[in-house]
């Protein structure tokens, strides 16, 4: 699975994509008020992309194991610094609501954290590199 984003701003403007193989998708997403660049940052969009995968993954995990989840939140939180430093302190709560026992939902948010694909990505760690 091949995945991208791509971005292309100018005033006023603010245009995102991405694409996992074939499946193009537009995320609106308004441009800041000086009318460059986004209103939403990269901090707040790395923390969405980590509840949402944790989301998506509840729900495929749980698929597996024959439990049917009717509701799931997800708060990640971290902070950030001065311009330049790395993230710290981050953590995530989940609050899963299914047709389990509280000891088998409990199991469920523990083998999705195991199998994030984002969260695991940015546990090994990655390297970027600009071309």
């Amino acid at each position: 699975m091949k995945i991208s984003a791509s971005i292309k701003s100018k005033l006023n403007q603010f245009e995102t994509t991405v694409q996992t193989n074939d499946s193009i998708k537009e995320i609106s997403i308004p441009p800041k008020a000086s009318g460059y660049g986004s209103s939403i940052n990269g901090g707040e969009l790395l923390l969405l992309s980590l509840a949402t995968c944790f989301c998506n993954d509840i729900y495929r995990e749980a698929i597996k194991k024959n439990i049917i989840v009717s509701d799931v939140e997800v708060i990640v939180t971290g902070e950030f610094g001065a311009e330049g430093a790395p993230g710290t302190n981050f953590k995530y709560k989940a609050n899963v609501i299914a047709d389990a026992t509280a000891e088998e939902i409990k199991a469920l948010i523990e083998h999705t954290d195991k199998v994030a694909e984002i969260h695991n990505t940015l546990r090994k760690g990655i390297n970027l590199t600009v071309s």
